[in-house]
């Protein structure tokens, strides 16, 4: 299975981007989806995360100004990012993970947002 991230673009303070990442096949959908972003010289962090009952959780620097949404039947997350600042500069990562007994943990390639002040 492949996660296949869109959406990355560079734009200006204040601007929006909706980002896209959905899987190559269906899977189980008992699992989470989110976003984490990494900027140079930084960890990788936690965005926002969605379960497959919809229940969302955001880093407390996205809150209000970014929101996590799925399609279950598309094994699809977007992520849409408003109001966005130059701190918000990163590579944005997709992830599909999923506990238990038929656990699986799935990372994409990574796409870049740069916003510009």
């Amino acid at each position: 299975l492949q996660l296949v991230e869109s959406g990355g673009d560079l734009v200006q303070t204040g601007g929006s981007l909706r980002l896209s990442c959905a899987a190559s096949k269906s899977i189980s959908s008992i699992n989470t989806m989110g976003w984490y972003r990494q900027a140079p010289g930084k960890q990788r962090e936690l965005v926002a995360t969605v379960s497959s009952g919809g229940r969302a959780n955001y880093a407390d620097s996205v809150e209000g100004r970014f929101t996590i949404s799925r399609d279950n039947a598309k094994t699809t997350v977007y992520l849409q990012m408003n109001s966005l600042k130059p701190d918000d500069t990163a590579v944005y990562y997709c992830r599909l993970r999923a506990t238990g007994l038929y656990a699986y943990d799935y990372w994409g390639q990574g796409t870049q947002v740069t916003v510009s002040s």
